[in-house]
């Protein structure tokens, strides 16, 4: 039986029962580590739970830049650039263009690192690859109900997915107009 995609959700990170054996886990500190992790006393498993990373580019195509109109939740009807969750077996880069033509359907040639943005009250790191397209013409996969080209003056700030977009093409534009582009690394973690 096939169920609406609106049906499935992320997992939640606690995990209750080994992935090995079935067995009900216990949440404790081990000996040696340094953070209460999920373990199975049955089997033995130690069940890491990490940040995960997110992957994507910053498309340029002459003096425009490339964003994605979002599909999906969280976020859907905000403009994004196109990056997604990296996946098993990939590298960076690989993920980051896998994701700029399944959300973009854009032909790019990747650049070097440009963004790296912990934001650790979700467990998740960001990273964006500057990318110049090898042409304009786009062809937006499911997950995307528009991909356009925009102008600096064009783009839309108040509806941009999330701060780690506008942080980055805010880096874009200022290191454009200094014709030097530096590979950045900030935190957008929330002061509590």
């Amino acid at each position: 039986m096939s169920q609406d995609p609106s049906f499935y959700f992320p997992a939640p990170r606690e995990q209750k029962f080994c992935s090995q054996c079935g067995t009900l886990n216990t949440n404790r500190l081990l000996e040696g580590d340094n953070r209460k992790r999920d373990v199975c006393e049955h089997c033995g498993a130690v069940h890491y739970q990490n940040p995960r990373l997110v992957v994507g580019t910053l498309p340029v195509w002459g003096d425009k830049v490339l964003l994605c109109l979002r599909a999906i939740e969280p976020r859907a009807n905000t403009w994004t650039l196109p990056a997604g969750f990296m996946e098993l077996s990939e590298s960076m880069s690989q993920g980051a263009a896998r994701e700029t033509q399944e959300e973009a359907g854009a032909n790019i040639v990747l650049g070097k690192l440009y963004t790296v943005i912990d934001i650790p009250q979700v467990d998740q790191v960001h990273v964006y690859f500057l990318a110049e397209a090898l042409g304009p013409e786009l062809d937006p996969g499911p997950e995307t109900l528009e991909a356009r080209w925009f102008g600096f003056d064009e783009i839309p700030w108040d509806n941009l997915a999330f701060r780690s977009v506008s942080t980055t093409l805010k880096h874009y534009i200022h290191d454009r107009s200094h014709e030097h582009f530096e590979m950045h690394h900030y935190s957008l973690a929330i002061n509590r």
